[in-house]
Parts: C-alpha cells; sequence; structure tokens
C-alpha cells in the first residue's frame, strides 16, 4: 500500500476508473464486430451500424483509451470491410 497521499489518491481513481475504460474499451470492439459482420452478410443496417462503431472508435480515442493512429486504423479496415 503506497504511503504518499499522491500515490494512495491514484489509488482510489484507478480503482473506480479502471473498470469503465475496460467497458468502453470492450464496447467499442463489439460495435467493431457487429458492423463487420453486417457487411459480410449485406445486411440492411450496415451503414447504421458503421456509423455507430465509428463512433464509439471516436470516443475511445477521445477519452485517450486508444491512439490516434489505431483508431484511424481500426476505421479504415472497417470502412473496407463496408465498401465491399
Amino acid at each position: 500500500m503506497p504511503q504518499i497521499k499522491g500515490a494512495i489518491k491514484r489509488v482510489r481513481q484507478n480503482y473506480k476508473v479502471t473498470p469503465e475504460n475496460s467497458a468502453k474499451k470492450s464496447a467499442m470492439r463489439t460495435a467493431i464486430k457487429q458492423a463487420e459482420q453486417a457487411a459480410r452478410e449485406n445486411a440492411d443496417n450496415k451503414e447504421t451500424l458503421f456509423n455507430e462503431a465509428v463512433r464509439a472508435i471516436d470516443m475511445a480515442e477521445s477519452k485517450g483509451l486508444i491512439h490516434k493512429n489505431k483508431a484511424a486504423r481500426d476505421k479504415s479496415r472497417l470502412s473496407k470491410v463496408v465498401a465491399k
């Protein structure tokens, strides 16, 4: 257990924030998978799912959960799958 006041505070903050960040990353991955599956099956709602996935990626990037290059790479790959 840390002795320094600031370190104790960081432990408290990490205890609260880590599950939230994990949930947001998981939701992003789920949105990407759903959009890819809809694109492969040529579903009616593939554009909607694509937009939701891009929004999830952008939100994760803006919150610092993923790097901006990873966000760009994921969006590029996803748009390539949807375009086919």
